[in-house]
Protein backbone atom coordinates (compact mmCIF):
# COMPACT_ATOMS: atom_id res chain seq x y z
CA UNK A 1 0.00 0.00 0.00
CA UNK A 2 1.14 3.58 -0.84
CA UNK A 3 2.10 5.86 1.80
CA UNK A 4 -0.35 8.82 2.14
CA UNK A 5 0.41 12.66 3.10
CA UNK A 6 0.00 11.61 6.43
CA UNK A 7 1.85 8.98 6.64
CA UNK A 8 4.73 10.81 5.16
CA UNK A 9 4.24 13.84 7.36
CA UNK A 10 4.55 11.36 10.50
CA UNK A 11 8.02 10.19 9.05
CA UNK A 12 9.33 13.47 8.69
CA UNK A 13 8.02 14.54 12.47
CA UNK A 14 5.88 17.36 11.69
CA UNK A 15 2.49 15.73 11.47
CA UNK A 16 0.57 16.32 14.44
CA UNK A 17 -2.63 13.78 15.21
CA UNK A 18 -5.12 15.18 16.01
CA UNK A 19 -8.96 13.18 15.88
CA UNK A 20 -12.21 14.56 15.73
CA UNK A 21 -15.25 12.93 16.48
CA UNK A 22 -18.51 13.83 14.49
CA UNK A 23 -19.33 16.39 17.13
CA UNK A 24 -16.31 18.41 16.20
CA UNK A 25 -14.55 17.34 19.43
CA UNK A 26 -10.94 16.69 19.50
CA UNK A 27 -7.92 14.86 21.65
CA UNK A 28 -5.47 17.68 20.84
CA UNK A 29 -5.29 21.39 20.12
CA UNK A 30 -5.54 21.40 16.63
CA UNK A 31 -4.90 25.38 16.34
CA UNK A 32 -1.17 26.04 15.19
CA UNK A 33 1.24 27.72 18.07
CA UNK A 34 1.90 30.52 16.16
CA UNK A 35 -1.97 31.64 16.10
CA UNK A 36 -1.33 33.10 19.11
CA UNK A 37 0.17 35.66 18.47
CA UNK A 38 -2.00 37.00 16.07
CA UNK A 39 -4.34 39.50 17.73
CA UNK A 40 -8.07 39.94 16.74
CA UNK A 41 -8.99 44.02 16.35
CA UNK A 42 -12.67 45.01 15.20
CA UNK A 43 -12.77 48.64 13.90
CA UNK A 44 -16.62 50.29 12.92
CA UNK A 45 -17.32 52.44 10.16
CA UNK A 46 -20.21 54.34 11.18
CA UNK A 47 -21.80 56.69 9.00
CA UNK A 48 -24.77 58.88 9.22
CA UNK A 49 -26.44 61.71 6.42
CA UNK A 50 -26.56 65.30 8.39
CA UNK A 51 -26.82 68.69 6.93
CA UNK A 52 -27.48 66.18 3.93
CA UNK A 53 -23.35 65.05 3.73
CA UNK A 54 -22.70 61.91 4.36
CA UNK A 55 -20.26 61.88 7.44
CA UNK A 56 -18.32 59.06 9.72
CA UNK A 57 -18.10 59.50 13.19
CA UNK A 58 -13.93 59.45 14.18
CA UNK A 59 -12.43 58.95 17.76
CA UNK A 60 -8.62 60.71 18.60
CA UNK A 61 -6.72 58.56 19.48
CA UNK A 62 -4.91 59.00 23.37
CA UNK A 63 -2.82 56.34 23.60
CA UNK A 64 -0.07 54.94 20.85
CA UNK A 65 0.61 54.25 18.23
CA UNK A 66 -0.45 57.42 16.18
CA UNK A 67 -1.46 58.96 19.64
CA UNK A 68 -3.42 62.43 18.73
CA UNK A 69 -4.53 60.84 15.13
CA UNK A 70 -8.44 60.24 14.22
CA UNK A 71 -8.94 56.80 13.86
CA UNK A 72 -12.62 54.65 13.77
CA UNK A 73 -13.93 53.59 16.57
CA UNK A 74 -12.86 50.16 17.60
CA UNK A 75 -10.29 47.46 19.80
CA UNK A 76 -9.04 44.71 20.61
CA UNK A 77 -11.72 41.54 20.35
CA UNK A 78 -11.43 40.41 24.69
CA UNK A 79 -11.07 36.41 25.41
CA UNK A 80 -14.56 34.59 24.94
CA UNK A 81 -16.20 38.03 23.15
CA UNK A 82 -18.21 37.18 19.67
CA UNK A 83 -16.95 40.30 17.13
CA UNK A 84 -20.27 41.79 16.89
CA UNK A 85 -20.24 42.01 20.91
CA UNK A 86 -17.00 43.09 20.86
CA UNK A 87 -17.99 45.81 18.40
CA UNK A 88 -21.22 47.07 20.10
CA UNK A 89 -18.39 47.32 23.46
CA UNK A 90 -15.79 49.42 21.80
CA UNK A 91 -18.45 52.07 20.41
CA UNK A 92 -20.23 52.33 23.86
CA UNK A 93 -16.99 52.59 25.27
CA UNK A 94 -15.17 55.40 22.95
CA UNK A 95 -18.41 56.88 21.48
CA UNK A 96 -21.27 56.87 23.75
CA UNK A 97 -23.62 54.83 21.45
CA UNK A 98 -25.41 52.44 23.57
CA UNK A 99 -24.92 48.45 23.04
CA UNK A 100 -28.68 47.52 23.43
CA UNK A 101 -29.14 49.71 20.57
CA UNK A 102 -27.29 46.47 18.70
CA UNK A 103 -29.67 43.62 18.41
CA UNK A 104 -27.94 40.95 16.29
CA UNK A 105 -29.91 39.57 12.98
CA UNK A 106 -28.71 36.46 11.13
CA UNK A 107 -29.25 36.97 7.65
CA UNK A 108 -31.13 34.68 4.99
CA UNK A 109 -29.44 32.06 3.14
CA UNK A 110 -30.14 33.52 -0.43
CA UNK A 111 -28.97 36.99 0.85
CA UNK A 112 -27.57 39.03 -1.95
CA UNK A 113 -23.83 38.39 -3.12
CA UNK A 114 -21.85 40.42 -0.52
CA UNK A 115 -24.17 40.32 2.31
CA UNK A 116 -22.87 39.69 5.48
CA UNK A 117 -24.07 38.95 8.80
CA UNK A 118 -26.13 42.00 10.36
CA UNK A 119 -28.26 43.85 12.42
CA UNK A 120 -30.81 46.49 13.57
CA UNK A 121 -30.05 49.28 15.21
CA UNK A 122 -32.86 50.54 18.11
CA UNK A 123 -35.35 48.52 15.17
CA UNK A 124 -39.39 49.75 15.06
CA UNK A 125 -42.21 47.59 13.39
CA UNK A 126 -40.63 44.49 11.42
CA UNK A 127 -38.98 45.61 8.77
CA UNK A 128 -39.10 49.39 9.58
CA UNK A 129 -35.44 49.81 11.27
CA UNK A 130 -33.87 52.61 12.24
CA UNK A 131 -30.17 51.60 11.45
CA UNK A 132 -28.22 49.20 10.20
CA UNK A 133 -24.92 46.90 10.85
CA UNK A 134 -22.80 44.52 8.64
CA UNK A 135 -19.80 42.91 8.85
CA UNK A 136 -17.36 44.27 6.08
CA UNK A 137 -14.55 42.73 5.80
CA UNK A 138 -11.09 41.36 7.20
CA UNK A 139 -7.88 42.85 6.65
CA UNK A 140 -4.74 41.27 7.18
CA UNK A 141 -1.59 42.93 5.98
CA UNK A 142 1.46 42.05 8.06
CA UNK A 143 2.63 45.43 8.78
CA UNK A 144 -0.55 47.30 9.35
CA UNK A 145 -0.25 47.72 12.83
CA UNK A 146 3.50 48.66 14.23
CA UNK A 147 2.59 46.63 16.92
CA UNK A 148 3.15 43.20 15.51
CA UNK A 149 0.25 41.18 13.72
CA UNK A 150 -3.16 42.20 13.95
CA UNK A 151 -6.36 40.95 11.85
CA UNK A 152 -9.38 43.78 11.83
CA UNK A 153 -12.64 42.68 11.36
CA UNK A 154 -14.28 45.87 10.00
CA UNK A 155 -18.38 46.51 10.50
CA UNK A 156 -20.61 49.04 8.69
CA UNK A 157 -23.18 50.80 10.91
CA UNK A 158 -25.33 53.25 9.38
CA UNK A 159 -28.26 55.02 11.16
CA UNK A 160 -30.50 58.22 10.44
CA UNK A 161 -29.18 59.57 14.07
CA UNK A 162 -26.70 57.96 16.56
CA UNK A 163 -26.43 59.28 20.39
CA UNK A 164 -24.71 62.38 21.02
CA UNK A 165 -21.23 61.29 20.62
CA UNK A 166 -19.23 61.26 24.02
CA UNK A 167 -15.36 59.91 24.43
CA UNK A 168 -14.32 57.49 26.46
CA UNK A 169 -11.79 54.59 27.10
CA UNK A 170 -9.08 54.94 25.23
CA UNK A 171 -10.44 58.12 23.13
CA UNK A 172 -9.30 61.50 23.55
CA UNK A 173 -12.38 62.78 21.47
CA UNK A 174 -15.06 61.99 19.06
CA UNK A 175 -16.73 63.98 16.40
CA UNK A 176 -18.17 63.40 13.26
CA UNK A 177 -16.40 64.51 10.10
CA UNK A 178 -17.31 64.87 6.25
CA UNK A 179 -16.68 61.70 4.49
CA UNK A 180 -15.47 64.08 1.46
CA UNK A 181 -13.09 65.77 3.74
CA UNK A 182 -11.57 62.51 5.34
CA UNK A 183 -10.82 60.97 2.10
CA UNK A 184 -9.85 63.93 0.03
CA UNK A 185 -6.50 64.76 -0.62
CA UNK A 186 -5.83 67.61 2.11
CA UNK A 187 -8.01 65.11 4.82
CA UNK A 188 -6.71 64.77 7.76
CA UNK A 189 -4.21 61.58 8.07
CA UNK A 190 -6.39 58.13 9.46
CA UNK A 191 -4.58 55.84 12.21
CA UNK A 192 -3.62 52.55 10.57
CA UNK A 193 -5.03 51.71 7.58
CA UNK A 194 -8.31 52.98 8.45
CA UNK A 195 -8.86 55.29 5.28
CA UNK A 196 -8.65 52.02 3.27
CA UNK A 197 -11.41 50.57 5.71
CA UNK A 198 -13.39 53.87 5.47
CA UNK A 199 -13.28 53.69 1.81
CA UNK A 200 -14.61 50.37 1.33
CA UNK A 201 -17.09 50.96 3.99
CA UNK A 202 -18.68 54.13 1.98
CA UNK A 203 -18.53 52.07 -1.36
CA UNK A 204 -20.41 49.04 0.05
CA UNK A 205 -23.02 51.77 1.49
CA UNK A 206 -23.00 53.31 -2.43
CA UNK A 207 -23.40 49.83 -3.39
CA UNK A 208 -25.62 48.72 -1.81
CA UNK A 209 -28.41 51.57 -1.83
CA UNK A 210 -28.94 50.30 -5.23
CA UNK A 211 -30.16 47.25 -5.19
CA UNK A 212 -31.48 46.83 -1.45
CA UNK A 213 -33.41 49.03 0.87
CA UNK A 214 -30.45 49.97 2.34
CA UNK A 215 -31.17 53.85 2.10
CA UNK A 216 -33.79 53.43 4.89
CA UNK A 217 -31.64 52.81 7.38
CA UNK A 218 -30.82 56.32 7.25
CA UNK A 219 -34.36 57.47 7.56
CA UNK A 220 -36.75 58.07 10.33
CA UNK A 221 -39.42 55.28 10.22
CA UNK A 222 -41.82 57.69 8.10
CA UNK A 223 -39.89 60.17 5.70
CA UNK A 224 -40.37 62.02 2.18
CA UNK A 225 -39.46 61.12 -0.84
CA UNK A 226 -37.55 64.42 -0.83
CA UNK A 227 -35.85 63.19 2.35
CA UNK A 228 -34.68 59.75 0.71
CA UNK A 229 -33.65 61.30 -2.31
CA UNK A 230 -31.32 63.00 -0.15
CA UNK A 231 -29.69 60.31 1.10
CA UNK A 232 -28.98 58.74 -2.15
CA UNK A 233 -27.27 62.29 -3.20
CA UNK A 234 -25.51 62.35 -0.19
CA UNK A 235 -24.18 59.14 -0.13
CA UNK A 236 -23.60 58.63 -4.03
CA UNK A 237 -22.28 62.21 -3.94
CA UNK A 238 -24.23 63.49 -6.37
CA UNK A 239 -27.50 65.39 -7.41
CA UNK A 240 -30.48 63.37 -8.67
CA UNK A 241 -33.35 64.42 -11.00
CA UNK A 242 -36.24 65.09 -8.27
CA UNK A 243 -39.07 63.82 -10.94
CA UNK A 244 -37.10 60.70 -12.33
CA UNK A 245 -36.10 59.72 -8.75
CA UNK A 246 -39.61 60.07 -7.41
CA UNK A 247 -41.39 58.08 -10.03
CA UNK A 248 -38.55 55.40 -9.60
CA UNK A 249 -38.73 54.97 -5.56
CA UNK A 250 -42.28 55.29 -5.60
CA UNK A 251 -42.90 52.62 -8.66
CA UNK A 252 -39.89 50.08 -7.59
CA UNK A 253 -42.16 46.96 -6.20
CA UNK A 254 -41.97 45.96 -3.01
CA UNK A 255 -40.08 49.04 -2.15
CA UNK A 256 -41.90 51.93 0.18
CA UNK A 257 -45.44 52.39 1.24
CA UNK A 258 -46.92 55.53 1.46
CA UNK A 259 -48.46 56.09 5.13
CA UNK A 260 -51.41 58.04 4.11
CA UNK A 261 -49.77 61.37 6.20
CA UNK A 262 -48.09 64.22 4.85
CA UNK A 263 -45.96 66.91 6.51
CA UNK A 264 -45.83 70.56 6.20
CA UNK A 265 -43.48 72.35 3.33
CA UNK A 266 -42.30 75.51 4.02
CA UNK A 267 -43.08 76.43 1.02
CA UNK A 268 -45.44 74.63 -1.41
CA UNK A 269 -48.22 71.32 -0.70
CA UNK A 270 -47.61 69.12 2.03
CA UNK A 271 -45.42 66.72 1.40
CA UNK A 272 -46.66 62.52 1.64
CA UNK A 273 -44.85 60.35 4.02
CA UNK A 274 -43.57 57.34 3.26
CA UNK A 275 -41.58 53.92 5.01
CA UNK A 276 -40.52 50.52 3.58
CA UNK A 277 -42.80 48.28 2.35
CA UNK A 278 -44.65 45.61 4.50
CA UNK A 279 -42.47 42.45 4.65
CA UNK A 280 -39.46 44.16 2.83
CA UNK A 281 -36.49 44.06 5.28
CA UNK A 282 -33.70 46.53 5.12
CA UNK A 283 -31.07 43.76 5.07
CA UNK A 284 -32.52 41.02 2.69
CA UNK A 285 -34.59 43.16 0.41
CA UNK A 286 -34.18 43.54 -3.02
CA UNK A 287 -34.71 46.62 -5.39
CA UNK A 288 -36.28 45.28 -9.12
CA UNK A 289 -35.65 47.16 -11.00
CA UNK A 290 -32.66 48.38 -8.65
CA UNK A 291 -31.77 52.43 -8.46
CA UNK A 292 -28.56 53.03 -10.54
CA UNK A 293 -26.02 55.66 -9.74
CA UNK A 294 -24.66 57.42 -12.66
CA UNK A 295 -20.82 56.52 -13.28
Amino acid sequence: MSRTRHDADDAAGTHTDVRTDCRGETDSAAIPRTAADIAVTVDVVALTVRSQRLQVLLVERMLDPFRGCWALPGGFVLAGESLEDAARRELEEETGVQPSALIVQTPTSDAPTGQHASAHLSGHASGHASGHLEQLRTYGPLHRDPRGPVLSVAYLALAPAFDVPSAGGDAAEVAWHDVADVLGDDGAQLAFDHARILADGVERARAKIEYSPLATAFCPPEFTIAELREVYEAVWGASIDARNFHRKAVGTPGFLEATGSSRAQAVGRPAALYRLAPGTDVTDGVLNPPLMRSH
